[in-house]
């Protein structure tokens, strides 16, 4: 077996230390600050994180809580520790389950905090920008060839051709990033040393990414049998040349709320019959159709699966996703379709890759 390095998930909160000060700051400081924020990003909530001499987040101060505390008599060279909101909201670290955001930012909650045991800071998140924290760890499938998009593959490994002015890969990564997801396992194959390199190990992204590599294709499942643990009970594994519109979290919903073994992404796929269709019962015609239409569901290569199921896969051996759901529904365990209507994209030709490049602009907004 390829044993994964086990690496913690990176948490860089240094794009946000401009929104911490010291609890013996004042309430002058604190309006500097945010004036700062206001100057440098101005997009960015103003909202400060205060922290006590032992780094441990002691509550929040925001641009409308120093007004009404001026209103009511405070000055500015009051400190901050006398004026912050100590009833703060945060989550903590590695807990592993769904939060609602909707319910924070019910509340007005635009920045929120990740501490640890100590009430340290680990992580910031920013629900000005973020749909999701999905407590699922992805599973990025791009070891293929991409035999279909030749000459462009000879060289350059398909996740990581461009559209628009990023890859294919990066495009899907960064989606599932705003949908909270932190922790990525990538299997490769071929042109597998440019892919590590240009992903590295997630720093960038302040995510955390480690590498599955394939001496041997071993299909959609069998790379998962190389993965020695898994940090989250649900996996979401999905192809590496998927664009898509899709909502993550109301596809992880669904799967929790139907108690589902496992969940496939399906889309519809429409076929017209350019002739008129008999229906027959019991050798006579029962109707004709003009031209019909029909559609019928196909799977788009995005799945849900249990963290246990995981097991049932031989270790190093050939074996494709659908023979692995095959094998599942066989053993009794409930798989579902979660039919998807939004835009979805496999990048398998090279008509699919110029089809892409006209719609990225669109799919960024989503």
């Amino acid at each position: 077996m390829y044993k994964t390095k086990t690496v913690e998930p990176l948490e860089s909160i240094e794009d946000y230390k401009l929104n911490f000060i010291r609890t013996d700051s004042t309430l002058g400081d604190a309006l500097k600050t945010l004036n700062l924020i206001s100057d440098k990003y101005p997009e960015r909530p103003l909202t400060l994180l205060i922290h006590d001499k032992e780094n441990r987040l002691a509550g929040t101060l925001t641009d409308g809580d120093i007004r009404r505390k001026i209103v009511s008599g405070s000055n500015l060279n009051d400190l901050v520790k006398n004026c912050i909101n100590r009833n703060f909201s945060f989550i903590r670290k590695n807990g592993g389950s769904y939060y609602d955001l909707k319910e924070f930012r019910s509340l007005g909650i635009r920045l929120l905090p990740v501490i640890n045991e100590r009430s340290e800071i680990v992580k910031i998140y920013d629900l000005t920008k973020l749909k999701s924290i999905l407590p699922v760890e992805t599973v990025i499938m791009a070891g293929g060839k991409g035999t279909r998009l030749r000459p462009l593959t000879n060289d350059t490994p398909k996740p990581l051709l461009k559209v628009g002015d990023k890859p294919i890969m990066e495009h899907n990564m960064d989606r599932l990033i705003s949908y909270g997801v932190q922790n990525f396992s990538v299997s490769i194959n071929y042109l597998a040393d440019q892919i590590e390199s240009y992903f590295g190990n997630g720093h960038d992204k302040a995510v955390d990414i480690r590498y599955i590599r394939e001496n041997e294709p071993l299909g959609t499942a069998g790379s998962l049998s190389l993965i020695d643990s898994f940090r989250t009970d649900d996996i979401l594994l999905t192809n590496s040349d998927v664009l898509t519109t899709l909502n993550y979290e109301d596809f992880y919903l669904d799967f929790k709320k139907r108690n589902a073994d496992i969940s496939i992404v399906s889309v519809p796929y429409r076929v017209k019959v350019p002739y008129g269709v008999f229906e027959m019962k019991g050798g006579k015609v029962s109707s004709l159709k003009e031209k019909p239409e029909y559609t019928y569901y196909t799977n788009a290569g995005i799945y849900l699966i249990k963290k246990q199921l995981i097991r049932d896969i031989p270790v190093n051996k050939h074996l494709d996703i659908t023979d692995f759901v095959e094998g599942q529904v066989k053993k009794g365990k409930k798989v579902i379709s979660f039919p998807f209507w939004g835009y979805w994209l496999d990048v398998g030709k090279p008509e699919d890759l110029q089809n892409a490049q006209k719609a990225i602009q669109i799919l960024d907004k989503y």
